[in-house]
């Protein structure tokens, strides 16, 4: 089986200037030292699970695993992004300036209070998987052992997840 070389972080915004968000976190991403090394489309998304909110900017992320930091020094690096960006967690699910999630950090697994990898929900989620199978279709998940197209192929989740026109 290959082993997985690189990280992935998903990126969401439904609050403000949405595309602005995701600019401004990806340019974050780089100036905390993080390798951004492809980015997949931007994707316009209904918000899943607390539905009562606008719909979302979401797009993922490829960060160079050669020169990462241990996954939770990454993840507290992606809070503290989330923090400078004006996020705010009052409301489970809720509306958010910015939303940054590790998805799969190499071949590693975690699970503690503090960070869940691979991220517990990827699988769930139809605005992760598109845009995760735009970059990677034949990543394997570490612990489901199946291809991320597979993935997107059987999940239930029927959301709506486009390609993001910004002028229509």
């Amino acid at each position: 089986m290959n082993s997985i070389q690189n990280a992935y972080v998903s990126l969401g915004s439904n609050l403000g200037d949405r595309a602005g968000y995701l600019l401004l976190a990806v340019r974050g991403l780089l100036a905390a030292g993080l390798d951004v090394i492809r980015l997949s489309s931007v994707y316009e998304t209904e918000p899943v699970e607390y539905t009562n909110q606008p719909t979302f900017l979401n797009m993922v992320a490829e960060l160079r695993a050669t020169t990462l930091p241990p996954p939770e020094q990454l993840l507290a690096r992606m809070l503290r992004l989330e923090f400078a960006l004006g996020r705010i967690r009052d409301v489970d699910m809720g509306p958010r300036t910015i939303d940054l999630d590790l998805l799969i950090y190499k071949d590693e697994q975690r699970d503690s209070d503090y960070l869940r990898l691979p991220h517990p929900r990827l699988q769930l989620r139809r605005f992760v998987l598109v845009p995760l199978n735009e970059l990677v279709p034949t990543l394997i998940h570490p612990t489901l052992h199946r291809s991320v197209s597979d993935l997107l192929e059987s999940t239930d989740d029927t959301s709506l997840v486009q390609v993001w026109k910004p002028n229509h």
